[in-house]
């Protein structure tokens, strides 16, 4: 049987692939689609605030709490999930993960990447992130690059919607109808409870960009989605 198609997903910190792309993956996964998670930290400094009010609260303990929550989340979502743990705040990324993720795009040919913004003020990782997305990308499309697996050939790359669009110069270009999956997409939110605060926001996102949606396309049935930016053209043989 053929390997079925496959998307990959870069996530600088262990719920960033839920609160932006959890749509968009559970859509891919019930179309058949592979979707691998490549999970570069496991927010343990900046992202759990939670966690650490706790009393005799230590880094490693953190750590598997969001480990727990981000596999949850995969696994709701219908996809699979890779750690690097290569730090926080800063995430910095050694050359071995460097290596594996070229490795990642070799063996899994990804026909769709989805990743950070280029640039976020609030949190310098998720652009970092977006960073070592296109690097190895293109290192993965470099006949000499010594790295196992076939050639990478040039998959699209999307770039989701940071936290805070405006001050990350983030433009929305393409809106994707997450109505089916949506329910998934809440449940697998709800999973990430170190982060409890950030569960209506997203709620509230997902229905404005539905709205947007509508009115880009006169599809009424839409309620529910995900914007994301290009990083590269699109190719085409006409207009659409």
């Amino acid at each position: 049987m053929d390997s079925p198609k496959t998307v990959l997903v870069v996530s600088a910190h262990a719920a960033d692939f839920v609160w932006r792309a959890g749509g968009a993956i559970a859509l891919y996964a019930q179309k058949g689609y592979r979707v691998r998670i490549l999970c570069l930290s496991f927010g343990e400094r900046g992202e759990s605030e939670r966690l650490w009010k706790q009393e005799g609260m230590t880094v490693e303990c953190v750590k598997k709490e969001r480990q727990k929550e981000s596999e949850r989340a995969a696994e709701i979502l219908g996809a699979e999930i890779r750690f690097f743990d290569s730090g926080d705040y800063p995430i910095k990324a050694s050359d071995e993960t460097i290596h594996e993720m070229v490795v990642e795009y070799r063996q899994l040919q990804p026909e769709v990447i989805l990743t950070h913004s280029y640039e976020d003020p609030y949190n310098p990782d998720h652009p970092y992130a977006n960073m070592l997305t296109l690097q190895t990308r293109v290192y993965a499309q470099a006949a000499g690059y010594p790295a196992e697996g076939k050639q990478l050939g040039a998959p699209p790359v999307f770039i989701f919607e940071p936290h805070q669009p405006e001050q990350c110069e983030f433009k929305p270009q393409v809106l994707l109808d997450i109505t089916p999956v949506y329910e998934i997409k809440e449940k697998a939110m709800e999973s990430m409870e170190a982060q409890e605060h950030l569960w209506n926001y997203y709620r509230d996102l997902a229905k404005r960009r539905g709205t947007q949606a509508v009115r880009n396309s006169g599809r009424k049935g839409i309620k529910y989605a995900e914007a994301y930016q290009r990083v590269y053209p699109q190719v085409a043989s006409e207009f659409s």
